[in-house]
């Protein structure tokens, strides 16, 4: 039997792309990596060395102000994270797919609740389509997590070599007087809450900032186009 034909004479296959193949072992692979950068303290501690040559001279002040090198970090770390997803993420084309999913998703919720059996096949007819439009922005994010996880597992290794080597690791916090940013504060050592406290809440501005500097972008080249157009 002859395979099914694509539209434009192609033969369609569900054979992987040479590109999705590398950016699926890509991605696996730097998962593995910061596993064993998360766990292997031999592993990490070879990292954040090799990484201090550059960062210390820059950041690093002697190892006297572990609190400034922390927040000097989290955001150098977060806004170079943010920066290379953000020039590889069409942010007006995720926008449309969300409007369009959403939109589909009330009308078939809306036909199932009426019990309209045709229009409820129609729909689900269209479903498979509809969802490739879901899944295109999730995807995008996972085909960058290689590129990103690049950036966050040396900076990360380094800081813990940091603060290891810390002069005073212990600092005061406005819910305690005393804090040893080496010890652990439930799961994780404190040093880690403290950059999460800033390269979190940094991120989401930085991010949703980007986002607004581009749609506004997009909005002057559509006015633009519609003050030349001919009445």
């Amino acid at each position: 039997m002859a395979a099914p034909a694509k539209a434009g004479g192609g033969v369609a296959t569900g054979a992987p792309t040479p590109g999705a193949s590398w950016s699926r072992f890509a991605t696996i692979f730097i998962l593995i990596l910061a596993v064993f950068v998360l766990f292997d303290q031999g592993l990490r501690t070879a990292l954040g060395t090799a990484v201090g040559y550059v960062l210390n001279p820059l950041v690093g002040f002697n190892y006297q102000y572990p609190v400034l090198t922390l927040f000097i970090t989290g955001i150098l770390m977060t806004g170079l994270t943010v920066l290379v997803r953000h020039f590889f993420t069409n942010y007006v084309e995720q926008a449309e797919n969300q409007k369009i999913v959403s939109a589909f998703n009330l009308e078939l919720r809306k036909a199932r609740q009426e019990n309209n059996t045709y229009k409820t096949k129609k729909l689900m007819e269209q479903q498979s389509s509809i969802m490739q439009r879901s899944l295109k922005s999730s995807s995008t994010q996972l085909k960058l997590l290689p590129a990103t996880m690049i950036i966050v597992i040396p900076i990360f290794a380094w800081v813990a070599v940091f603060i290891a080597n810390a002069h005073s690791p212990i600092i005061s916090v406005p819910w305690a007087d005393s804090v040893n940013l080496t010890q652990n504060a439930i799961l994780f050592p404190n040093w880690v809450l403290l950059y999460s406290l800033v390269s979190i809440p940094f991120g989401q501005v930085l991010a949703r900032a980007l986002r607004w500097y581009e749609f506004r972008k997009r909005l002057r080249v559509i006015e633009a186009k519609e003050g030349t157009a001919p009445a």
